[in-house]
């Protein structure tokens, strides 16, 4: 699994919800979430191919 190291805070992250929320990071194939109240614990990561369709049906886009 790729090393992953510039983790960044959702953009919808804000104070308005305590600032929790999660977190991403990605390499050129993969894309590892975790949440920001427990870093240390465990990351969903996922390949790219698989987490862009995903984010797009999070957004409503049309498959296909």
């Amino acid at each position: 699994m790729p090393t992953m190291d510039n983790w960044r805070k959702s953009s919808y992250s804000g104070p308005d919800d305590g600032n929790d929320c999660v977190e991403i990071a990605h390499t050129p194939t993969h894309v590892a979430v975790r949440d920001t109240k427990a870093r240390s614990k465990a990351t969903l990561t996922f390949p790219v191919a698989v987490f862009l369709p995903f984010l797009g049906g999070v957004k409503g886009e049309p498959r296909g």
